[in-house]
């Protein structure tokens, strides 16, 4: 028996939204029609694709969460065919999915996206922001196509973009300002980190200097950050790239032990990448050049 390429597509919304509803709405049909493509699916592969729990609600099954995993990879490899049919028309109907860490997103990426839209304005872009290890889990189960992340990269294909140097700044009245470098383990409990992409900082500074981190001060965003250090509530601890886009009258200093985090794109294969996910991997690697190079 053919498989139905459309039930197949109406499980992944499903999946993605957990709610057949929400399904329905976004898909433009029936609450019927999204529960009928449901059971035909199942009953064609003889499988319980979701559980309903009267807690959580809608639940995919085991089997249903390895069937998600080869769904989105039939999705992209159609996507992939009608892209190259459609290179010649300047990537026409074509979407590049994208998980980016909020750093890449507010400093990097609204110039490649200007820069892209300008010679590739049919291509709809979906960006989605997180944690590097929640876009790692995100191209792993391929919902994006590509990833901006932090060091580590696991086993993903990685294409490097810049290595950012974390520093420390402080008021210029505090005892440290005159200081060639702020030792982080004997100033531990005054240190203040921003959570936005922040987690592979955290994780290297507990094992170059084992700090106990358990009652520091952790913040959204570097505005955040740089108004608590302001109002002397303690040492920001903060990527230099991420707080060249934020005015500040603080002192910046080395850090000891000195802590660097490479960014680089990830994906599953480059050389599998979608051609409008390839058209975008080189602007992004063109645009932070550019700024890189400044």
């Amino acid at each position: 028996m053919v498989m139905n390429m459309n039930n197949l597509y109406i499980f992944i919304k499903v999946a993605e939204t957990m709610n057949i509803t929400n399904a329905s709405k976004e898909l433009f049909i029936s609450q019927p029609a999204v529960s009928k493509a449901l059971k035909n699916l199942e009953d064609m592969l003889h499988v319980k694709l979701f559980i309903r729990d009267k807690k959580q609600g809608l639940m995919l099954t085991d089997v249903g969460k390895d069937i998600l995993k080869l769904a989105r990879q039939m999705q992209s490899i159609e996507d992939k065919i009608y892209q190259i049919a459609d290179y010649e028309n300047n990537l026409i109907g074509s979407t590049v999915k994208i998980g980016s860490v909020p750093t890449v997103t507010a400093n990097i990426l609204p110039k490649v996206l200007a820069t892209f839209r300008l010679q590739y304005p049919h291509v709809q872009i979906k960006l989605v922001e997180g944690s590097s290890n929640q876009i790692k889990e995100w191209v792993e189960d391929r919902v994006v196509d590509m990833g901006i992340v932090a060091a580590p990269f696991d086993s993903f294909e990685s294409e490097a973009l810049y290595t950012d140097h974390i520093v420390a700044v402080v008021p210029e009245d505090h005892r440290l300002s005159e200081e060639n470098k702020i030792n982080l383990r004997e100033n531990q409990h005054e240190l203040i980190f921003c959570k936005s992409g922040q987690e592979i900082t955290l994780d290297k500074l507990y094992e170059k200097s084992h700090c106990d981190l358990k009652n520091n001060l952790i913040v959204q965003n570097t505005e955040t950050l740089v108004r608590m250090v302001e109002n002397k509530l303690g040492i920001g601890i903060i990527s230099i790239f991420s707080l060249a886009s934020q005015p500040h009258n603080l002192v910046v200093k080395p850090i000891h032990p000195p802590i660097d985090v490479d960014v680089r794109m990830i994906t599953h294969s480059f050389e599998e990448t979608t051609p409008a996910t390839k058209a975008f991997i080189t602007a992004m690697s063109q645009c932070t050049s550019e700024i890189f190079d400044k």
